[in-house]
């Protein structure tokens, strides 16, 4: 379903956020100061504007009140991204994501009603330690300070075992969500599905027992 979002701010985060968008068929209004980066994003938005989005006059003139979803991309200067954050929400923007550039910017941002607030840098900071602390890790999703979802690869030892003789979830707590063998995934696979060597097991749990699983379970 296409959904309306303001981009506010057209850096390398910005414009990620907006070509992405665009690539999955959303409604774009995307705005910065900077006229060069404006006509960059001009073919990944419905429509792109030199405005100041720390500017009331200007948002309030092109109805961003009308938007479900707003991102605030401008991360690196608080006091602006701040006051854009709460312009949003007094205007009644449902969704307002903003950019942080640490945890004090984080919570600042969300006194003021951000609904979500992502720290970009931080976040792939940690993917990145995740995937290079090993090499059974093919991917790391943190879904809060205790749980995440991992892609863990099958071993030779768990070939031909079915999810009900692996026994996952009791031996070590973590719930097997899908397994993805070359391009087919099996979406909440059943006790009877059987892993074979090389799967990608997607896999969520508390970090202790998923650590536990890597280590003892493949």
């Amino acid at each position: 379903m296409e959904k309306q979002f303001v981009i506010i701010g057209l850096g390398r985060f910005g414009s990620s956020v907006c070509q992405e968008l665009h690539a999955l068929g959303h409604e774009i209004l995307a705005m910065d100061l900077t006229e060069e980066r404006v006509d960059a994003m001009s073919e990944f938005a419905t429509h792109t504007v030199r405005a100041n989005g720390t500017d009331e006059r200007d948002l309030k003139a092109l109805g961003v009140r009308n938007f479900e979803h707003a991102i605030v991309a401008f991360g690196e200067d608080l006091q602006a991204s701040v006051l854009c954050t709460l312009m949003l929400k007094e205007m009644g923007v449902p969704n307002v994501w903003v950019k942080a550039r640490d945890k004090q910017h984080q919570l600042i941002l969300e006194k003021v009603g951000a609904d979500r607030v992502i720290q970009p840098e931080k976040e792939m900071g940690i993917r990145v330690a995740h995937l290079l602390d090993s090499d059974k890790i093919v991917d790391y999703i943190e879904l809060s300070k205790d749980y995440s979802i991992i892609e863990l690869i099958a071993s030779s030892q768990m070939s031909g075992k079915t999810l009900k003789q692996l026994d996952i979830r009791a031996k070590y707590g973590c719930i097997v969500l899908a397994i993805k063998r070359f391009e087919d995934v099996n979406i909440a696979p059943l006790p009877d599905d059987e892993v074979v060597k090389g799967d990608i097991l997607i896999t969520m749990g508390h970090r202790k027992d998923l650590r536990r699983f890597e280590e003892k379970g493949l």
